[in-house]
């Protein structure tokens, strides 16, 4: 399985922007689909996107259309998710995921491994 390790989460301002990077260790990182995933306090775990192997693919949940731009560079073993325009709904940890499979999932039970979290927190 692969590793996964987040990282830029932080406490920002309503409409401000912020940058995670999930970096991955061990098998052909290109062999896998990613995700990003959030929960809440209190609520499930809530797919967020998620971009095919190439990176030619991507899928949003509504929530975030047009606010968060899903990404990789496979070169360096590393998705990202660029959030813009957040808003205080936006608070949640944010997980990074990867699945050895085809398909764009949205549910969190396809994807194989996960990374440890990055708190995002943002103010009214």
């Amino acid at each position: 399985q692969v590793q996964l390790v987040e990282s830029g989460g932080g406490l920002v301002q309503t409409g401000d922007s912020l940058r995670l990077s999930c970096v991955a260790s061990g098998p052909i990182f290109s062999n896998y689909v990613m995700g990003w995933f959030r929960q809440a306090p209190g609520k499930e775990r809530e797919f967020v996107a998620a971009i095919s192997r190439t990176g030619g693919n991507t899928h949003y949940v509504d929530s975030v259309k047009g606010r968060f731009t899903i990404s990789r560079d496979n070169a360096k073993k590393t998705v990202y998710l660029q959030m813009n325009s957040l808003k205080p709904e936006d608070t949640a940890v944010y997980y990074c995921a990867a699945r050895s499979g085809v398909a764009l999932a949205t549910t969190s039970t396809m994807y194989d491994s996960w990374g440890q979290g990055t708190q995002v927190t943002v103010s009214a």
